[in-house]
């Protein structure tokens, strides 16, 4: 995992305001406040999406049980729709739903790479460009 992911986290915010969606990174995500803030936070008035940033240069990725209690507390008040958006290394982003997450034993999370790209969306999907159907 990079260190902060923050560089992830510019490229995706990059890619957004590409696909002609407003986008910034959160200031103060990541512990600095106690308010529920994703990394990310996009929209383009019609949809509005909350994006927790995880990157890894291994298989899996595993996320605190806070993050993503954060992220959807933040998605309902703001409206929008909640994503962990998954980069590993030399390969696509995946957005994955908080309810399709793997639940560790510790009642934590854990997206690998067949949850990734067997059941997450890819980013065209996120933004209601395109569909691919997930068996």
């Amino acid at each position: 995992m990079s260190k902060t992911g923050s560089r992830e986290e510019r490229e995706l915010v990059k890619m957004l305001w590409d696909a002609d969606c407003a986008a910034m990174r959160a200031p103060a995500s990541g512990g600095a406040t106690k308010k529920p803030l994703p990394d990310i936070i996009a929209g383009n008035g019609k949809i509005y999406l909350a994006i927790e940033v995880k990157s890894s240069s291994k298989n899996r990725i595993y996320i605190n049980s806070e993050k993503i209690d954060a992220l959807c507390e933040f998605a309902g008040i703001f409206g929008a729709k909640p994503y962990i958006g998954a980069k590993f290394t030399r390969k696509k982003w995946r957005f994955l739903t908080p309810e399709i997450l793997h639940v560790t034993r510790q009642n934590n999370y854990r997206v690998d790479l067949d949850l990734a790209f067997g059941k997450g969306l890819e980013f065209d999907e996120i933004l209601g460009k395109d569909k691919q159907i997930k068996f």
